[in-house]
């Protein structure tokens, strides 16, 4: 590529092509590489001459981020007990349905809003950040000013994944990959606060939206799962919805996860990073979160194509629960049991005799 321009900005006209996968593996390695050989003092005394230097984050800032955070959590727990269980109840959903409702309804209005919002800032307003994703890095500035939409945007997931953390441990139902749902939650929210203090936001915008689009189909499809059986009575549409949902988040994952979060994101972050800002601070630490975001993506598209696998070969005839697929029955619904006879667990759930 050619010398970088006057404020990192490359010369010629127009955003650069998106690379290939072959071209990613060539430049960010030998960026990597150079960025390696070239840090003569790195080590914990550079991180903090760093940090001290080039970061920006308030206590008030941090204060709201945490009232946030506890604000969701009262919220969600507000929304089930007088939204959500009692819709459940309404529509008489099966006990292990019903239990799982509220989660997936809450995740999927917040993942829709949040998502839409993403949108709208890199198709709605003057931010070339999704066709020219190189420009999140153009005029960057230590301490330079964050847009208030952008603001906003951080402000809401990061304290969302803030409360993410205490849901995932006490208020969700507990996963095969829970474990690693947790790991994801962590990363996600040092990424968000991390960025916004060296005022990388720019990419992270780009980084939640190539996300939300898959969690909100897999909270719609586990939605119209649960809802395929309700009133004793099977109801197609859902279930028709349901797999067509399993399907098309199955492409989703792999297009925006796989395929575009690499080639746009991890692209611009190791490689065209250093052409507009040679010297940017905490370039290892931050691509080094961003990899492993994308290796828990390649972990969860593997139960994704396990999944796929057992439909096909008829050992699973239906979808149950895209994130349990080792716990899909194969049989008819049980029976529906009194709602007098549900237990609550200690983390929001339901008790069920039949597991």
């Amino acid at each position: 590529l050619p010398a970088a321009g006057a404020a990192g900005r490359p010369p010629g006209p127009g955003p650069e092509p998106m690379p290939g996968y072959a071209q990613l593996l060539q430049r960010s390695y030998r960026s990597l590489l150079d960025a390696a050989r070239g840090c003569a003092d790195c080590g914990w005394e550079r991180s903090r001459r760093s940090w001290a230097q080039h970061a920006h984050l308030a206590a008030a800032e941090l204060l709201l981020l945490l009232l946030a955070g506890l604000a969701w959590t009262a919220l969600r727990q507000a929304a089930a007990a007088g939204l959500f269980r009692p819709l459940a109840r309404w529509c008489q959903l099966q006990p292990r349905d019903a239990a799982k409702m509220p989660e997936s309804a809450w995740k999927f209005l917040f993942y829709s809003t949040a998502w839409g919002y993403s949108a709208y800032l890199l198709f709605g307003t003057n931010y070339p950040f999704f066709h020219d994703p190189p420009s999140v890095f153009y005029d960057w500035k230590p301490g330079m000013e964050v847009p208030r939409d952008i603001a906003v945007a951080y402000l809401l997931q990061g304290s969302f994944y803030g409360h993410s953390i205490y849901a995932t441990l006490y208020m969700d139902a507990w996963r095969k990959d829970s474990v690693v749902m947790l790991l994801h939650h962590v990363v996600t929210l040092v990424l968000i606060v991390f960025s916004y203090a060296f005022r990388y936001h720019n990419v992270g915008i780009l980084v939640l939206f190539l996300h939300d689009i898959s969690d909100v189909q897999l909270e719609f499809t586990k939605l119209n799962v649960y809802f395929k059986f309700r009133g004793g009575v099977y109801h197609r549409l859902n279930d028709l919805i349901s797999d067509v949902g399993c399907v098309s988040f199955s492409i989703t994952w792999f297009w925006f996860r796989l395929y575009w979060f690499p080639l746009k994101v991890l692209y611009a972050t190791c490689h065209c990073s250093l052409l507009s800002v040679p010297d940017i601070p905490f370039y290892f630490f931050f691509n080094a979160l961003l990899l492993t975001l994308l290796l828990m993506n390649i972990y969860w598209f593997l139960y994704i194509v396990v999944f796929a696998a057992k439909v096909l070969t008829g050992q699973v005839r239906e979808v149950s629960d895209v994130r349990e697929y080792d716990e899909a029955v194969e049989g008819p619904p049980l029976p529906p049991k009194s709602w007098k006879e549900e237990k609550p667990l200690r983390n929001g759930l339901v008790k069920d005799k039949h597991f």
